[in-house]
């Protein structure tokens, strides 16, 4: 299809075009500004092309020509994963009012608008019966504060999980999908290169156990000069399953009958919220249940301020058990956000400086960062709220102001005091 219409987006075409950043900015203040300008018009783009591509939906344009909505916008120059989650907006728009609305004024990202979009479908396909309109209100409300709120989008669909577990564990109706058995799939294929792929769909706890049984085997590794891996991430995973393999073939050669399955540690909010696996999130209270008679599980509790029980120990070294503590109080690298099997715990307090070995006295650094901390200005203390805060040199911030940890980013420590 050819597009031989003019219109006034045209001369604003040719005027964009024109602008670049300012070149007498010494301060960094006009291209501050300027860049925020342009988010603001990329957040209205997203909403206008999912505008326009359900508009094209209810004229039948694709459906015509023998196509969809999302190859059309393909074949104009959207990626395809972009051209997915614009043809997800579309097929919701006029379901999600207060949302389309942040989205119109360009406070939301087509990425935000489509994790709303996720997280609603997770909500309504966990519901045993169709929600009201008074529910549908309410979740919408929640999930747009969110992200009004700064969450990302993986927080706001792992916020939907919640909801919608919560939801299950009402009901006697059903099981959710996330524990529904009779949808697993597992699938292989030989390419014409000889190299195999691998797709699976699998219950939130199988898919659990792969996940920590592939991480806990992606550690980088030098390469033999001392320079860091070369591999990329998914080469690690990649050789990891290898590993996984190799070890699962010598396990079964051997008697297993009454062995461990895989590990898994869940995590218990004293405030009766759902438990989570550290991997894929919140889970049902059946799932809870099951979890605890199958395997090596390790329950935690944590209190509001996800601090769990207090493990200390007496040594050097953080055993197995503290470190699990810790990893589920900050989640990843507190400097940087790198993946709990690439850290380090650090004694935030050192041990030469009779440092105890205990969950208040420990936090996570990647190899990078435990560097910067010992090397370069970085100091780390304990807030009032039991988790670790950052102080920057005075080379990056000459008043020293507590940065929270990576995965509390959002945070400020005075709110805390207050």
């Amino acid at each position: 299809m050819i597009d031989t219409d003019t219109t006034p987006l045209d001369a604003i075409l040719d005027q964009l075009v024109e602008i670049t950043p300012p070149t007498d900015d010494p301060t960094g203040v006009h291209t501050y500004s300027q860049l925020r300008r342009w988010i603001l018009l990329r957040n209205l783009a997203d909403h206008q092309i999912a505008t326009h591509a359900a508009h094209l939906d209810d004229l039948g344009v694709a459906e015509k020509a023998g196509s969809t909505t999302k190859k059309l916008v393909i074949e104009m120059g959207l990626p395809p994963a972009a051209a997915t989650r614009t043809a997800r907006i579309a097929e919701h728009l006029g379901t999600l009012g207060k949302v389309e609305t942040c989205a119109a004024d360009g406070r939301l990202a087509g990425e935000v608008v489509d994790a709303v979009v996720r997280g609603m479908s997770t909500i309504e396909k966990r519901s045993p019966t169709q929600l009201s309109d008074d529910d549908h209100a309410i979740y919408e409300t929640e999930l747009l504060t969110q992200a009004l709120s700064g969450a990302t989008p993986t927080e706001i669909q792992k916020h939907a999980q919640t909801i919608g577990n919560t939801i299950a564990d009402t009901s006697d109706n059903g099981v959710p999908a996330s524990d529904d058995r009779t949808l697993d799939t597992l699938s292989h294929h030989t390419t014409d290169d000889s190299r195999v792929e691998i797709h699976a769909n699998v219950t939130q706890v199988v898919g659990e156990k792969f996940i920590a049984m592939i991480d806990e085997r992606s550690v980088p590794r030098p390469e033999p000069d001392g320079s860091p891996d070369r591999r990329s991430a998914a080469q690690i995973r990649a050789d990891a399953l290898e590993v996984l393999l190799d070890q699962a073939a010598a396990g079964a050669a051997m008697d297993t009958i009454g062995t461990p399955r895989t590990q898994v540690a869940l995590t218990i909010p004293a405030t009766g919220d759902p438990a989570t696996l550290p991997w894929t999130g919140s889970v049902t209270n059946a799932i809870a249940r099951q979890l605890s008679c199958d395997g090596s599980l390790t329950e935690i509790i944590i209190d509001g301020e996800t601090v769990p029980l207090q493990m200390g120990r007496e040594r050097r070294l953080f055993p197995a058990h503290l470190r699990k503590a810790i990893i589920i109080r900050d989640q990843t690298c507190i400097k940087c956000g790198a993946p709990p099997s690439h850290t380090q715990v650090h004694h935030i307090q050192h041990w030469t400086d009779d440092g105890d070995t205990d969950l208040d006295n420990g936090c996570l650094l990647c190899q990078r960062c435990h560097t910067q901390v010992h090397h370069n200005g970085w100091d780390i203390v304990l807030g009032f709220d039991r988790h670790p805060w950052l102080i920057p040199p005075t080379a990056i911030d000459p008043q020293r102001r507590a940065l929270p940890a990576y995965n509390r980013r959002t945070m400020r420590l005075d709110d805390i005091a207050a």
